[in-house]
């Protein structure tokens, strides 16, 4: 079965599930453009294809999907292309497993960040194992959490979702399973097995409310409620106070502290507005709110800046510009949201 992906992504029907497989395990499944459009293209004939009942979604090697391809968006940038479409096409698959009408199931064993938690995230059931690491680093690298991070983080209970985009921390399954993310927990060696019962059942609905959590995987490491208090101000000034005020009485306040004055002043500004903004809106309009802010990074230099330093030299050093929160002007924030007039994102599905 053949809908496109130039080797990088395999689909075939088993029994009454549709199953995808990321196959790029040495880029550590990053997805690219012509994954995305094959996706879309497979969710489309499968929709309408009575005999697939339910989608699976699966990866090869030690990562579900680890974001998107920024090695070839920082390559492409140098060339004076700046890709826009990847992103367009991304989005728009986003908004489609929101409100795709077949349950999506998305097997996680390994590390799921940026554009694999895209594809996950937003369909029905995402089954977790001990080796699932989970994270939304972007601040990290002078970005912002795309994919409809405005809209499934503003709503993880206490404040959880502001934590992440704004730290970038690494979860295992058990917080995620706490918070939400996780739907169900599996070990990783009993994920075939689910796979073929998911084959051989017409119901995954039935199938995984079954679903056992098994108790050789450790529940929640990280306190919850500390995380609230720390998290829940209504102003990124007052959340960086709380921090600095407990982080010599708490690790977690003093791992926060620290990613936090490691990111982008720019992309902390941004991502705390986002989050904020994106409790009120539809998945449909946060992916257009997204798109906006990821059109002027795409035109600015803090991204191409944290990818040189992260990932391109490995210095770990990136020179943000401006230095310091306070210099982030608030017409300079202001710019990121502003609509792009006939460069607007277009044809996302409407989803609530």
């Amino acid at each position: 079965m053949n809908f496109g992906g130039d080797g990088d992504i395999a689909f075939e029907v088993k029994g009454y599930a549709g199953i995808v497989t990321l196959t790029r395990p040495k880029a550590l499944n990053a997805l690219n453009n012509t994954m995305v459009l094959a996706l879309m293209a497979a969710l489309d004939d499968w929709e309408s294809d009575p005999s697939v009942h339910h989608i699976v979604i699966k990866a090869e090697g030690r990562a579900f999907c680890a974001g998107g391809d920024l090695l070839e968006l920082y390559r492409n940038a140098e060339a004076g292309n700046l890709k826009y479409g990847f992103f367009e096409d991304e989005y728009r698959l986003n908004a489609r497993l929101g409100v795709y009408p077949k349950p999506v199931i998305a097997l996680i064993n390994g590390i799921v960040m940026g554009g694999g938690v895209g594809i996950s995230v937003h369909g029905r059931y995402r089954v977790m194992t001990q080796n699932s690491v989970f994270a939304m680093p972007e601040v990290g690298i002078g970005f912002f959490p795309d994919v409809g991070g405005s809209f499934f983080l503003s709503r993880l209970p206490k404040n959880f979702g502001m934590f992440l985009a704004l730290t970038g921390y690494r979860i295992r399954a058990g917080d995620a399973l706490e918070c939400g993310l996780a739907t169900h927990l599996t070990d990783a060696d009993a994920l075939p097995d689910l796979e073929q019962a998911l084959a051989a059942a017409p119901d995954a609905d039935a199938l995984l409310k079954k679903q056992p959590v098994p108790s050789s995987i450790a529940s929640a490491a990280l306190d919850h409620d500390e995380i609230d208090r720390l998290f829940c101000h209504d102003t990124l000034d007052a959340i960086i106070d709380a921090l600095d005020g407990t982080r010599a009485d708490s690790q977690l306040a003093a791992a926060a502290c620290k990613a936090i004055g490691a990111a982008s002043p720019t992309s902390l500004a941004v991502t705390f507005r986002q989050i904020k903004a994106g409790r009120d809106l539809s998945l449909a309009d946060c992916l257009r709110m997204e798109y906006r802010i990821l059109v002027r990074m795409l035109q600015g230099r803090e991204l191409y800046e944290g990818i040189r330093a992260v990932i391109v030299d490995k210095t770990q050093d990136p020179h943000w510009q401006p230095e310091t929160l306070a210099e982030v002007t608030p017409a300079a924030l202001d710019a990121y949201f502003l609509p792009l007039g006939d460069d607007e994102l277009t044809k996302v599905a409407e989803a609530q």
